[in-house]
């Protein structure tokens, strides 16, 4: 996984990342979001200026690449919600599962914490309490 301090490296080079590209472009998001390396945006300029948008961003550093996907049919997933555009320009969401998702849970008493407390126990009244 790396370093416990990568997450917080990478969320300061990205914030500072993010100020230089977003200041240097003529046109501004109406929505930037981001959580860690996935970016949620609202663009109100068309599809063309959108690509040149995107052209902006992916030429501010050469390990840095932005890929996009567009709403369809009004919805986008991103991360684990589908957001909809309404008819009257609200927005809603949703919890989105992805066409993989099969719904099989590992059961309570196989997670990695019960099974190691009850390897390590010396006895069993102790694992009851």
């Amino acid at each position: 996984m790396g370093p416990p301090l990568s997450p917080v490296v990478a969320n300061i080079f990205m914030e500072s990342f993010e100020s230089i590209a977003l200041e240097s472009f003529h046109l501004q998001p109406k929505v930037w979001y981001r959580y860690v390396d996935d970016t949620f945006v609202i663009w109100p300029y068309g599809h063309e200026a959108l690509l040149e948008f995107q052209d902006h961003l992916n030429n501010q550093h050469p390990d840095i690449k932005f890929t996009m996907k567009v709403e369809a049919i009004g919805s986008l997933p991103f991360l684990d919600v589908l957001v909809t555009r309404h008819v009257n320009g609200s927005i809603g969401h949703s919890v989105y599962r992805k066409p993989t998702h099969t719904d099989i849970l590992i059961s309570v008493p196989r997670t990695g914490q019960t099974l190691r407390a009850s390897c390590n126990i010396l006895h069993q009244q102790q694992f009851n309490d």
